[in-house]
């Protein structure tokens, strides 16, 4: 289940969020949390988010009630060299704890994402993994994601783009 982060949530986030195991391909610059409130301060900027394509959501068992992880969709920012602001594409994200990873959750997130953003209207979402992240581009492919190479119009660095088209995806 996809659901919006609550600040109950925080600690959760920060246990996540403060191993280099997860951070490590995040961002330009990757750091890890180092208190819990760092993890309240990016659970309100998440909850601020209000737009009726983006986010970035909590993903939790509904069986269980357990947090495993994190999934988002936001507009991709383009390179410094060419504009500060956002660029037209969309990317899809997943960030899961240690202990939910190799069990199909950011596949099953990522599938749920893609809905989303196609029955809201989207004609396409891209995902950028940083070259070493073979398990993000795993779930990329088993998404029917398709691999459109290496590029570094995204984020300042190079990135293996990867492609899901409203008109070639299946649920």
């Amino acid at each position: 289940m996809l659901r919006p982060w609550s600040f109950e949530d925080a600690d959760f986030l920060y246990d996540m969020e403060s191993r280099w195991d997860v951070k490590r391909y995040i961002g330009a610059a990757p750091s890890v949390m180092a208190n819990r409130s760092q993890a309240l301060a990016s659970i309100r900027r998440r909850r601020a988010l209000d737009h009726p394509i983006h986010g970035v959501w909590a993903i939790e068992l509904s069986s269980e009630r357990v947090l495993v992880g994190n999934l988002l969709l936001k507009p991709l920012p383009c390179s410094a060299d060419d504009s500060p602001s956002p660029s037209q594409d969309v990317e899809i994200g997943w960030h899961l704890h240690p202990d939910h990873w190799g069990q199909g959750y950011a596949s099953e997130a990522g599938c749920a994402g893609l809905a989303h953003a196609f029955d809201a209207g989207l004609a396409r979402v891209l995902a950028v993994t940083v070259p070493g992240n073979m398990a993000s581009q795993k779930v990329c492919l088993r998404l029917g994601m398709r691999h459109l190479g290496r590029s570094d119009a995204y984020y300042d660095a190079p990135h293996e783009v990867y492609q899901a088209r409203l008109a070639q995806w299946r649920r």
